[in-house]
């Protein structure tokens, strides 16, 4: 397992899922773990996880797309990140013509621009201390685009793209940006959303299938990539788009 021992991390969106298992794996790697999530409930519940572990765990509440939350988030960590993990993100269904304004401007606020200020925050404590890791968690999505996913689509191509512009900016400040595209992931967001199909068995075969595995990634498989780009031994590695899809972009 690499090593993040003495490293000072937070994690939005930590309260479930991927957030969770990236949140859970940095513990376990030595970092302190700074687990954000706007749930209260699961935010607590996976720094509780951690501290019974024998890792080091404070949550904070924090919602992304506000900036006085993420004010009092910069203070109370109180000095530079060595990681920063942008996890938090939402999702819809629908073409364009499907998709209200509502939803899409919201899917732009959470992913997008959310995004943008946590990173924005923090970073400039990273850049005056000369290292750092910042991973983005963008998808699949934002490298193909998927049938009935629009505006989905339309904002992880935005993080990718705001990952590689971060990562030209500040290519010779010792801060690395990174984004993670992942396949299709078995969280507890998308086991609900297969609830709601008429045919969830059938629903759950189709998500299966577009994978060469024959079946969805699991969270902590994500998280052992944000290890990976997290730890000093990525440290060539900036500006990608680090794909764990299971073959899914291959032919693309």
């Amino acid at each position: 397992m690499f090593s993040l021992k003495n490293k000072i991390t937070l994690v939005t969106g930590a309260g479930s899922g991927i957030g969770a298992a990236i949140a859970e794996t940095f513990a376990q790697a030595g970092a302190t773990v700074f687990a954000t999530d706007r749930d209260e409930k699961g935010g607590a519940a996976t720094t509780a996880r951690i501290n019974a572990a024998g890792g080091k765990a404070r949550f904070l509440k924090l919602d992304i797309t506000n900036e006085a939350d993420i004010a009092a988030a910069v203070a109370a960590v109180g000095g530079p990140l060595d990681i920063l993990v942008n996890d938090a993100g939402v999702g819809c269904v629908g073409t364009i013509l499907q998709t209200p304004l509502a939803d899409f401007d919201r899917l732009v606020a959470v992913n997008v621009r959310g995004t943008y200020l946590v990173t924005k925050a923090f970073l400039p404590a990273m850049l005056a201390r000369g290292k750092g890791s910042v991973v983005n968690l963008a998808s699949i999505a934002g490298v193909v685009a998927l049938r009935d996913r629009f505006a989905y689509v339309t904002v992880k191509f935005a993080v990718v793209g705001m990952t590689k512009a971060l990562a030209l900016d500040h290519s010779s400040t010792g801060v690395r940006f990174n984004a993670i595209c992942p396949c299709r992931v078995e969280t507890p967001w998308v086991q609900q959303r297969l609830a709601e199909y008429p045919d969830p068995v059938a629903a759950r075969k189709e998500m299966e299938g577009t994978q060469l595995a024959g079946r969805m990634a699991k969270p902590e498989e994500i998280a052992a990539a944000a290890l990976y780009l997290a730890a000093d031994e990525s440290v060539m590695v900036t500006g990608t788009t680090f794909m764990v899809d299971s073959g899914w972009s291959a032919g693309k």
